[in-house]
């Protein structure tokens, strides 16, 4: 698809927007259920995962974006053209169930917020916030990307300012901060979150829409000088989106190291919410509750968006956004229903996202680095060998992450 507006005509600024969009799944209630446990659980010692996860994310978003703009297809029609029928449905079923465990993760996220700001029921929560990232998809459709990478930018700021307020309440000891970036572990558990943390960092469902976000926002523009300058543009938005996503997640681990180190129950994100209500107030408690229901309202609304666009990129099957909204929005309120513990639920569905992992990485570093199918904007040799790198990283903590969450 051809870009209707050349870009060179555009300030670089108003070109970025895609890399936020798919920056929410870093920030979602799973990323918020880890980074705490990690900062109440161990202090400062995994500071350096979240940096070296940020790193990596950079990296593979970027790659995702590239494909977008330099092929004219998403990661699921570029894996879909190269696969048989009887393949393509196998690869679709395994990311069709990603999109499912993503979406589970996070409307349950948002049930739980609304429970600690209400004291709704959890599937009352459930039902609300399909419903609200149900009207943020209708924006989409009616109004266009742009209007809806306005709104999601919107929430990520929410989001932002609901976990760095907690920081900047109580900011953490420096030094303590800063000997958190030498990599080390203590003990079994420590690696557990860990794994959590890093291998589970990059969603597969954020890696298959920003190539496709990228594509529907700027095109398909010819090798040449538009390209360069929107790739380069490209790099600039995913190291700001990044960068975002980042400090929320720094936030996250530095205010439960320094407030709820020790404490009891901070393994689930209602503990932790009422760890920092006796810690840091009714008011920094109240902003962290705001946050993730902004997390679990747009990471929602982006899941739906993702699983759409991965249908359609393999399926080849064009399936209305509200009508996924309501087919991957019932499992996780079966699942609110029947009295699953929510936290629980939570850990369930990152170990089903890590599965999907090699299928997004192993095809996306593959693809970027074609020169027959990118031309001279594939992957250089290094980059290549650290998409390879970052991929296998994080492939191996997923298998570590599953295996030690079956054995616990």
């Amino acid at each position: 698809m051809k870009s209707d507006v050349t870009p060179r005509a555009r300030p670089g600024w108003l070109l970025l927007g895609p890399a936020f969009v798919a920056a929410i799944a870093y920030v979602d209630p799973g990323n918020v259920a880890a980074n705490v446990s990690a900062g109440a659980q161990f202090g400062f010692l995994l500071v350096w995962v979240i940096v070296v996860a940020n790193l990596m994310a950079c990296l593979v978003q970027y790659l995702s974006a590239k494909l977008g703009l330099v092929t004219g297809q998403s990661l699921p029609e570029a894996v879909g053209t190269r696969m048989g029928r009887p393949s393509r449905l196998a690869y679709w079923l395994q990311a069709e169930l990603v999109a499912m465990a993503t979406d589970l993760a996070e409307v349950i996220g948002g049930a739980i917020a609304l429970y600690l700001l209400f004291d709704l029921p959890l599937l009352v929560g459930g039902v609300i916030t399909g419903a609200v990232s149900l009207v943020l998809l209708v924006v989409k459709d009616r109004r266009g990307q742009q209007t809806f990478e306005r709104v999601i930018t919107g929430l990520l700021l929410v989001i932002a300012i609901g976990f760095l307020t907690s920081l900047v309440a109580e900011p953490p000891p420096i030094a303590d901060a800063a000997a958190g970036l030498i990599p080390q572990f203590d003990g079994a558990e420590s690696v557990l979150l860990a794994a959590a943390m890093l291998g589970a960092t990059v969603m597969p469902h954020a890696v298959y829409l920003h190539s496709g976000l990228a594509r529907d926002r700027h095109g398909h523009p010819d090798a040449g000088a538009a390209r360069r300058r929107l790739l380069r543009i490209t790099r600039w938005d995913v190291g700001i989106a990044m960068l975002v996503a980042g400090a929320v997640n720094l936030a996250m681990l530095l205010v439960a190291a320094t407030n709820l180190q020790g404490m009891e129950n901070t393994d689930s994100i209602e503990g932790a919410y009422e760890a920092v209500q006796s810690t840091l107030g009714h008011t920094v408690a109240l902003l962290f509750a705001i946050g993730l229901l902004a997390s679990g309202l747009a990471s929602s609304s982006v899941g739906a968006y993702a699983g759409a666009m991965i249908m359609q990129g393999l399926l080849r099957r064009s399936i209305p956004l509200v009508t996924r909204r309501f087919i991957t929005l019932l499992p996780a309120l079966v699942i609110l229903a029947v009295g699953i513990d929510p936290s629980r639920a939570l850990v369930l569905s990152q170990v089903v996202l890590s599965f999907g992992i090699p299928f997004a990485l192993i095809p996306l570093v593959r693809l970027t680095g074609n020169t027959g199918l990118m031309g001279g904007d594939a992957n250089h040799r290094v980059t290549t060998a650290l998409g390879w790198a970052v991929a296998g990283v994080i492939i191996v903590l997923n298998v570590v992450l599953i295996y030690l969450t079956v054995k616990g």
